[in-house]
């Protein structure tokens, strides 16, 4: 099966070097009372994707578990160093075009700082979308093209790329900026119901941030956060989106955890329990389970 790219943090200081030495406090605790004004009270089980070292992991109170996933091992080695070997959370390695999880398994996900990384984003979505369960509850963050810094040096002619049109735009390798109308489509189109969005990350910018203390300006931002229900123009948007409800009730979830992977190559489940790998009985491949993280990037080779 060929997917898209993948944007690859293996090796990467990202937590320290970004968010706790590189000066993102205020955006830090921006994100955060987005969170708050969106999290459901309660869940049972939560997918996490793009969780990375697991800044946003603690968040989630509300969840009974958490599925963190990344494709850096990197990280999520981070991430269990931060969180710890609690059974709320487990830890897994995956491309997120090829989910390993069977469907309608989660009552709720989010995608944080994530999306822009997607050269398919569709895609990316379709299987966010195969996951979840019906009613559940979808929490996106995507970098805008819309964002007033763009429009105004599209208008100054000193960018070439049109921030009002529809496609996304790659602004650096593997980094991409998206429409929000784009984004409610493709929501729409795979049967989500937007509830709520927020604008986030107002004052971006090096002067305010270096001048003003950054709780201030988070303060001010959460104002500011609930005119993304009728305007769009900040760096950061938030989307709380369900998955509409059918006549389909959603299916018990399988009280051995690794009853809730499939083989993400050829979607078959169960998979076979070999204790340090699952083996999948129809193609054969082998997922590693190392280090407290499942592993399903690459087969293991013979």
């Amino acid at each position: 099966m060929t997917t898209p790219p993948v944007c690859d943090y293996e090796g990467s200081d990202y937590q320290t070097s970004f968010w706790e030495q590189g000066g993102r406090a205020y955006e830090d605790q921006a994100e955060e009372i987005a969170l708050k004004r969106l999290l459901p009270k309660s869940g049972r089980l939560l997918l996490e994707l793009g969780a990375g070292a697991g800044r946003n992991s603690p968040r989630y109170t509300g969840y009974e578990r958490i599925i963190l996933l990344d494709y850096s091992r990197t990280q999520l080695q981070q991430a269990r160093q931060r969180l710890g070997n609690s059974p709320r959370y487990t830890y897994v390695a995956a491309d997120i075009y090829k989910l390993p999880f069977i469907d309608g398994l989660f009552d709720g996900a989010t995608m944080i700082r994530t999306l822009h990384h997607m050269a398919d984003a569709p895609k990316a979505l379709g299987q966010v979308r195969r996951a979840l369960a019906p009613g559940a509850t979808f929490i996106l963050e995507f970098a805008n093209k819309l964002n007033l810094k763009a429009i105004l040096r599209y208008w100054l002619k000193k960018q070439d790329w049109d921030p009002f049109s529809l496609e996304p735009v790659e602004f650096a390798a593997l980094n991409f900026d998206f429409h929000p109308e784009s984004i409610r489509r493709w929501l729409s189109a795979l049967d989500f119901s937007i509830a709520k969005t927020l604008s986030v990350s107002h004052f971006r910018v090096s002067l305010l941030k270096r001048n003003l203390p950054p709780g201030l300006l988070a303060t001010l931002d959460g104002w500011l956060q609930p005119t993304g229900a009728f305007l769009q123009v900040s760096p950061s948007i938030f989307v709380k989106s369900s998955v509409r409800r059918d006549d389909i009730p959603p299916h018990d979830t399988p009280s051995n955890l690794r009853e809730w992977f499939q083989c993400p190559e050829c979607a078959t489940h169960p998979l076979r329990d070999m204790d340090t790998h699952l083996d999948c009985p129809q193609c054969g491949r082998k997922w590693a389970f190392h280090d407290g993280i499942y592993d399903f990037r690459e087969a293991m080779k013979e």
